[in-house]
C-alpha cells in the first residue's frame, strides 16, 4: 500500500498545473494598476461591469477603452501549472492600447531568463489590430519566440489574442460583432455540381485559382522591406524570370475532385478524407518552393497557412501527399503537385472565401532571413454551392465548448510541432530499455559497450538538452506541493510533452531501476559532466578520489538542499524557484551559457571540478537527484549481480566505481548509484574481475588435466 501511495505520489508531480478559479481576479488586480502605464493620458478606471468582466478606461470622465484579465476570459495555465495573469486595454477601434504582465510563476522566467525580456515581449501587443486579427485567423502579427520559453511564449500570445477577440467582439468594438450575433453558414457543398471540361475553363470559372509572381515583383516587395540587406540581396535572374506560378483548387469537392484528379486518384481521396474533413490540391512551378524543406525537419509546410475568418490552418506531413499528375485536359506542366488535408476539427467552411498565404524569404545573413507574404484568394463558384437554412445554434454551450477545445487545440498543436522530439525521445527510452532487460548481453563487449554509452550521452545532451531544452528540474517538483494544495489540470502538464514523457519515464524506472536510469543516462547536464570528465581523462587531467570517509560526510549535502528548497516552498514557491538556481541547468542546457557572468561561472566552475572529481555536481550537489534517490530505495528489482567475493577480499568495483556508489563491503548504494553498469562490465571481464580470472584458470587447469572436457569458449563465459 505504502508503495501504490509512492507511484501515486511521482505520477501526481508530473501534473505541474493549477485549476483557475471561475470567478473574476480582475478586482484583484485592477487597484493596483497605474492607469497611465496601460493607456497613456488616461486618469482613472471606471466600476467592472456586472455581465461581463471588464472596466472601462476613463479620460476626462468619457471611456476611451476597456480594460480586461486574459484569464477571466481564456486558459492561461503556463509551463508552471498556474495561470498567467496580463492586463489587456483595448481601444473602441478594437486595437490594443497597452499589455502589462501582472502576475506569473514561470520557472524558466524567474530562474532562467531576465523578467524583464518577457515584460518587454508583452508590451510589444500595443498597436495590435484585434479587428485584423479576426479576419486573418490570428496571424497577422508575428511571434517573437525567445529562447527557452517557447510554451510560456505560445501561452502569452494565445491568451492576449483569443480574450482580446472574446472582448472585442462582446462590447461590439471595432465593428466586430459577438459571436452569437454571427450567422451561420448560408451555403453546402452541391455534390451534383457539373465539372468543368478542360484546364481553361477551370481557371476561367473560378474552380482553380492562381498566384503568379515574377523576379521584378518580389524584388521589388523586398526592396520595402525595413532592412536595407533584403534589397542589397535582390534576385538576379531577368525580371520576367518565374519565381513561383502556384495555382490551388478544392478537389474535396466532388465535381473538382473528379476532374482534376480523375476517378482513380479521385478515389483514393476519398478513402484518405475522414468525416467532415475537407482537400485541396496545390501545384506550382517556378524558382520557388511552396513546400520548401523544412517538413523534412520538422513534419510542418511553413511557406503554406491557409486562412479563412478565425481559422488558420498550418499542414503537417501526415496531412499531405503528392498528387501524381492532373487529369483536367490541357494542364500545363509543374514541377510541383501536392494534396493537402484539412482536419475536420479546425473549423473550416469550404463554403466561405478562404485563402493561401505563401512565406517568401531572402537570406540576409548566414543563419538570418526576412519574410515577405503574398496571397492567393480561394472562393468556391456558386455552381459547387446550394443554399441551406443554418440549425439554430444554443450560445451558451458553444461558447464553454469553444474554450475548452481552444485549450485543448494549444496543447496539442504543440505536440503536433513536437512530433521528432517525441519520436526521437521514443526511440531513446526503447534502446535505453532494451539495454537495462538485457544488459548481461549489452555489456558483453566493453569496448562497444563505452562507446555506446557515449553516443547515447552525446545525443542526450545535444539533442535532449540544447535542442530540446528537455532538461527536469527540481522546480517541477517544487511545482507539485502548490498543485497538490490547490488542484491540478493535466492540460497545463501537456503544454510540455518531452517533460511530460520523460517524468512518467522516471517514475516507472523508480520502480525497476532507482534514479539512475535518469540521472545515469537521460540528464543532460549529467551527460555533459561526463563527457567533459572524459575528454579530461584523455589529456591525461589526473583524476582526484575522495577518501571514503569525506565522500560519505558529502553525500547528504544534497539532501540537505533537496529538504531546504522544499520548506522554503511551504512558505512561499516563488521564493524556493529563485534559490532552486543552484541548479545550473538552465545556465548549462537551456540558455547554453548566454546569461550574465555570474551565472555562467558558477555553472563553470562545476563542470571544472567535474574534470577532476566524475560527476562532482551529481555527486553533492544535485537537489533533484536527491529527489529522485528517496524512493529509488523501494526499487522493486535488483538488477546489478554481485559475486559473494565482491567487498570481501575483491575491491575492483569498488575502487573502478565512476561515482564511488559501491560500499568497501561490496554492496552497490541505490541513492547514489547511476546506472552506468560499469560494474556489470567488470563482473564479465575475463582480464579485469578476479572471480572470472579465477574461474577461468580452473577450467583451464580442469581442461589441461588427463581426461580434462576441453573448455567450450561459448559456455566458459561467467
Amino acid at each position: 500500500m505504502k508503495l501504490f501511495r509512492l507511484v501515486l505520489l511521482l505520477c501526481a508531480s508530473l501534473c505541474l498545473a493549477y485549476s483557475a478559479s471561475a470567478a473574476s481576479v480582475l478586482q484583484k488586480y485592477l487597484p493596483a494598476a497605474k492607469v497611465s502605464d496601460l493607456v497613456p493620458g488616461a486618469d482613472g478606471f471606471g466600476p467592472i461591469r456586472a455581465d461581463l468582466p471588464v472596466a472601462p478606461v476613463l479620460k476626462g470622465g468619457e471611456t476611451v477603452g476597456w480594460i480586461f484579465l486574459t484569464s477571466d476570459f481564456v486558459g492561461t495555465t503556463g509551463y508552471s501549472g498556474k495561470p498567467i495573469h496580463t492586463l489587456v486595454a483595448v481601444g473602441l477601434d478594437a486595437k490594443i492600447i497597452g499589455v502589462q504582465l501582472v502576475k506569473h510563476s514561470e520557472p524558466i522566467v524567474l530562474i532562467g531568463i531576465p523578467e524583464a525580456k518577457v515584460k518587454a515581449l508583452v508590451s510589444g501587443y500595443a498597436g495590435l489590430d484585434l479587428a485584423a486579427e479576426a479576419k486573418s485567423g490570428g496571424t497577422s502579427h508575428d511571434v517573437d519566440i525567445i529562447s527557452g520559453a517557447t510554451v510560456t511564449v505560445m501561452v502569452i500570445d494565445d491568451s492576449i489574442v483569443r480574450s482580446g477577440l472574446k472582448v472585442a467582439r462582446a462590447l461590439g468594438l471595432g465593428g466586430l460583432t459577438p459571436e452569437s450575433d454571427q450567422a451561420g453558414p448560408r451555403f453546402t457543398v452541391n455534390v451534383d455540381a457539373s465539372a468543368p471540361v478542360d484546364w481553361t475553363e477551370a481557371e476561367g470559372d473560378g474552380t482553380i485559382r492562381r498566384l503568379s509572381l515574377d523576379v521584378a515583383q518580389v524584388n521589388a516587395a523586398f526592396a520595402e522591406h525595413a532592412d536595407v540587406r533584403a534589397r542589397e540581396r535582390a534576385l538576379t535572374e531577368p525580371p520576367e524570370t518565374t519565381f513561383i506560378d502556384m495555382h490551388a483548387a478544392l478537389v474535396s469537392v466532388p465535381a473538382i475532385g473528379k476532374a482534376l484528379l480523375g476517378p482513380a486518384e479521385e478515389a483514393n481521396l476519398k478513402s484518405w478524407l475522414k468525416e467532415g474533413e475537407s482537400a485541396i490540391a496545390i501545384v506550382g512551378r517556378g524558382l520557388y518552393s511552396f513546400k520548401g524543406s523544412g517538413y523534412v525537419r520538422g513534419g510542418i509546410f511553413d511557406r503554406i497557412v491557409l486562412i479563412q475568418d478565425d481559422v488558420s490552418v498550418r499542414f503537417r506531413d501526415r496531412d499531405h501527399r503528392r498528387l501524381g499528375g492532373i487529369a483536367l485536359p490541357g494542364a500545363p506542366e509543374f514541377s510541383e503537385m501536392d494534396l493537402f488535408r484539412i482536419p475536420a476539427n479546425v473549423g473550416f467552411d469550404p463554403s466561405k472565401p478562404f485563402r493561401i498565404q505563401l512565406l517568401a524569404h531572402r537570406e540576409v545573413g548566414p543563419i538570418e532571413k526576412v519574410f515577405h507574404t503574398f496571397e492567393l484568394g480561394y472562393q468556391l463558384p456558386q455552381t459547387y454551392l446550394k443554399a441551406v437554412v443554418a440549425p439554430p445554434v444554443e450560445v451558451k454551450a458553444v461558447a464553454e465548448q469553444d474554450e475548452g477545445s481552444a485549450q485543448a487545440d494549444l496543447w496539442k498543436r504543440i505536440w503536433r510541432d513536437k512530433t521528432l522530439e517525441i519520436t526521437v525521445l521514443g526511440a531513446m527510452l526503447f534502446v535505453l530499455t532494451a539495454v537495462f532487460f538485457f544488459q548481461t548481453y549489452a555489456v558483453r563487449n566493453a569496448r562497444a559497450f563505452y562507446i555506446f554509452r557515449i553516443l547515447f550521452l552525446t545525443v542526450t545532451l545535444v539533442f535532449l538538452g540544447w535542442y530540446a531544452n528537455a532538461q527536469l528540474s527540481v522546480v517541477n517538483l517544487m511545482a507539485l506541493f502548490g498543485s497538490l494544495v490547490t488542484g491540478f489540470s493535466w492540460q497545463a502538464f501537456l503544454l510540455d510533452p518531452l517533460t511530460f514523457i520523460l517524468w512518467f519515464s522516471v517514475a516507472a524506472a523508480l520502480l525497476f531501476w532507482g534514479r539512475g536510469a535518469y540521472c545515469g543516462w537521460l540528464c543532460p547536464f549529467g551527460a555533459l559532466q561526463e563527457l567533459t570528465n572524459q575528454i579530461a581523462r584523455k589529456l591525461h587531467i589526473p583524476q582526484w578520489t575522495l577518501p571514503w570517509g569525506l565522500h560519505e560526510r558529502l553525500w547528504p549535502l544534497k539532501y540537505m538542499i533537496f529538504l531546504g528548497l522544499f520548506g522554503v516552498s511551504l512558505m512561499s514557491v516563488e521564493q524556493a524557484e529563485h534559490l532552486a538556481e543552484i541548479e545550473p541547468f538552465k545556465t548549462a542546457i537551456i540558455l547554453k551559457f548566454i546569461r550574465a557572468w555570474p551565472f555562467v561561472a558558477y555553472a563553470g566552475a562545476l563542470l571544472v571540478a567535474g574534470l577532476f572529481v566524475e560527476r562532482f555536481y551529481c555527486r553533492y550537489l544535485c537537489p533533484l537527484g536527491a529527489a529522485l534517490a528517496i524512493p529509488a530505495r523501494m526499487r522493486m528489482f535488483d538488477w546489478l549481480k554481485r559475486y559473494h567475493e565482491c567487498g570481501n577480499p575483491c575491491q575492483t568495483c569498488s575502487n573502478q566505481c565512476p561515482v564511488q556508489a559501491i560500499h568497501k563491503t561490496g554492496e552497490i548504494n541505490p541513492n547514489e548509484c547511476i546506472n552506468c553498469l560499469h560494474c556489470q562490465v567488470l563482473y564479465q571481464s575475463e582480464t579485469v574481475c578476479p572471480v572470472v580470472i579465477k574461474k577461468m584458470k580452473s577450467r583451464a587447469k580442469l581442461a589441461a588435466s588427463p581426461g580434462g572436457a576441453p573448455i567450450n569458449q561459448s559456455t566458459a563465459k561467467v
